[in-house]
């Protein structure tokens, strides 16, 4: 690093195992941020914004994170080396659940697409595990051909689906489906503009999530004990992907260059495999613990946040 020439980013150099990660043994040049892996560092702003904000970050009266110790306490305890106090205070969204907030603010989402309420309608009516929720975020985009062999993989697999479409997830195009597709997969998949994910991945009916491996959907998805199909855009996703397939067991990779195959097999592994049953336990497993966390009286991230808040108030001004 810095790559030589463009070609290392397709003659496999990428696939070279970085060795110098505390906790992340085995992580390749392909799971760290895209952003790392160009020509001139110097030239791409991501890198000199993180640059300062680490240097910011040294005088903080501590860190916070969106995680939780069980889940991520060796990776807080090597950043509190180097760092200040490294606080993980998540799930957040079961924080907040746990905690008495005032109810008028129940109205403010955070969403940027509006919810289509059939979703949850829809899932009433299938059997637990059955389906998968596919969604790749609010910003992440594809090229219409990657549209199309999610498409037929989730055509060809024969399993149940929740996809949401964004208008704006094909590049330059409106997100449309073939009508071939649609008529295939009438009876056992819906297409909606946008949901409640929260809502939808603790719902009985979902048994798989095909994700872009945003932190919010791979924390939300770990709070609901649903494995994932792993299919990372760019910023954190990479690295979020590595975690889930490698280190926590709960997900498995699809390669950028996706084909409808692949897509096909993986969806049936998930669903129906038995190694996708293994990545549910596991999952099911870090639920427990995820909710664990939040208890009020002695869950881990409830105690860091009261660290926090007495940090806070007995620090200088």
């Amino acid at each position: 690093m810095p790559l030589k020439d463009p070609s290392y980013l397709t003659n496999g150099y990428l696939d070279t195992v970085v060795d110098f990660i505390p906790t992340m043994p085995g992580i390749r040049l392909k799971d760290v941020p895209p952003f790392v892996r160009i020509m001139n560092p110097g030239d791409e702003f991501m890198v000199g914004f993180s640059e300062r904000e680490l240097e910011r970050a040294k005088s903080a009266s501590c860190i916070i994170f969106n995680t939780f110790d069980e889940l991520e306490r060796d990776i807080l305890h090597t950043l509190s080396l180097k760092f200040p106090f490294c606080y993980g205070i998540g799930p957040l969204h079961l924080l907040e659940n746990n905690i008495v907030v005032d109810k008028s603010l129940d109205s403010i989402k955070s969403n940027l697409w509006k919810e289509d309420p059939k979703c949850l309608k829809w899932l009433d009516t299938k059997k637990p595990s059955s389906v998968i929720y596919v969604n790749f975020g609010s910003i992440t985009v594809m090229t219409h051909q990657q549209l199309v062999e999610f498409c037929w993989g989730l055509a060809k697999s024969n399993q149940s689906f929740l996809w949401i479409i964004r208008p704006d997830l094909v590049v330059g195009d409106s997100a449309v489906v073939p009508q071939e597709f649609v008529d295939e997969t009438s009876g056992r998949g819906l297409l909606a503009g946008w949901c409640s994910q929260e809502q939808v991945l603790n719902h009985p009916s979902i048994g798989g999530f095909l994700t872009h491996s945003g932190w919010n959907s791979t924390i939300e998805s770990i709070s609901s004990g649903v494995p994932m199909i792993c299919w990372p855009f760019f910023a954190d996703q990479q690295t979020n992907c590595w975690l889930s397939c490698n280190k926590w067991q709960i997900g498995m990779e699809i390669d950028n260059n996706v084909k409808s195959d692949d897509v096909s097999k993986l969806v049936v592994e998930l669903m129906i495999g038995e190694k996708g049953n293994e990545m549910r336990k596991n999952a099911i497993d870090l639920k427990k613990k995820a909710n664990e966390a939040c208890k009020i009286s002695n869950g881990s991230s409830m105690v860091n946040l009261e660290k926090m808040i007495n940090l806070l108030q007995t620090s200088p001004k």
